[in-house]
């Protein structure tokens, strides 16, 4: 697909494009730690159900923005789909943020969707550019930054029969690491119930991310059963991620989340990375106070930005 007014062109993207986007979706958000292998890889890979897509916006050919949109997978409510965008600030206020959301809208009510999600930097020019739009202003989040050359909290007693192990140990059978998820995501504050999560979908876009650093990702192991993870991924040079935080019900209230994120921010200080960054609901008051204790500080914010689809 392919559009162009002036020296505005909407396209589909390719290869090549991948530094831009990333440059794009990053400028002004070091929060947002990704890299160009990520995006070409989420650009490659089979998405039968999510429909993905980038587009890329061009003025006078150059890649300036992208937005990044597909259906909702995961959940038994149908109709859902996602979609955000970013544009290099100097370029701003040319038409390119509207050209891609339009684009991404026009994609995914071709396959069905009639509810659209996309988050907004809780920021004026932003949520007015939503609502413009015909975006309805939803939840808030709120990101979290650490230095990870400061030093970390003592890591509190482990309950006997707890072990902190590498999710690199289960790299021929991860199946028991989606069970985990499987069960936590369900209780992630949200607008969509996450009650579908599929394993399979899971392997292809979760486990197989380029960027997941499986010897990161820590697993608390109770009596030998998988119980909790905090998923990390980095973007190979200084910048890590705390990609979700995850207990299954039985085992809450043990610390076992606060043990595992703990653990693997140690291993990615010790690794050489500089800069720790997380993401929270700001109604999820356990895991805002355990990051908090860790010592994250809030960095940036979003709001969910939800459009009905004729």
């Amino acid at each position: 697909m392919t559009s162009s007014d002036s020296s505005l062109t909407i396209r589909d993207f390719r290869p090549e494009d991948a530094e831009a986007v990333v440059a794009a979706h990053r400028a002004g958000r070091e929060h947002l730690v990704t890299t160009v292998e990520a995006q070409l890889w989420l650009n490659g890979r089979p998405s039968p159900e999510e429909h993905y897509r980038t587009f890329v916006a061009e003025l006078d050919g150059r890649v300036v923005g992208s937005v990044r949109c597909g259906v909702r997978c995961g959940t038994t409510t149908t109709g859902l789909g996602h979609a955000n965008g970013s544009v290099l600030p100097e370029f701003r206020r040319r038409g390119a943020a509207t050209a891609l959301l339009a684009a991404a809208e026009r994609h995914l009510a071709e396959h069905g969707v009639t509810e659209l999600h996309s988050w907004l930097d809780d920021e004026p020019a932003a949520l007015a550019f939503g609502a413009a739009r015909g975006y309805r202003i939803g939840r808030a989040a709120q990101f979290g930054g650490r230095d990870l050359a400061l030093p970390l909290p003592q890591a509190p007693v482990r309950p006997a029969g707890v072990e902190l192990r590498p999710a690199a140990d289960w790299a021929d059978d991860p199946r028991p690491l989606f069970l985990v998820e499987v069960d936590a995501i369900r209780d992630e504050p949200g607008e969509v119930a996450m009650d579908a999560l599929d394993y399979e979908e899971w392997l292809r876009s979760d486990w197989a991310r380029p960027d997941l650093d499986k010897a990161l990702t820590v697993v608390a192991v109770v009596d030998g059963v998988p119980a909790a993870f905090s998923m990390a991924t980095t973007d190979g040079v200084d910048g890590y991620w705390s990609a979700f935080t995850a207990c299954r019900r039985e085992f809450r209230g043990r610390g076992l989340s606060k043990l595992a994120k703990l653990e693997s921010l140690r291993l990615a200080a010790a690794a050489g990375y500089r800069r720790a960054y997380t993401s929270n609901d700001e109604t999820n008051a356990p895991m805002l106070a355990i990051n908090a204790w860790l010592g994250y500080e809030r960095c940036a914010g979003e709001r969910k930005g939800i459009k009905r689809l004729a």
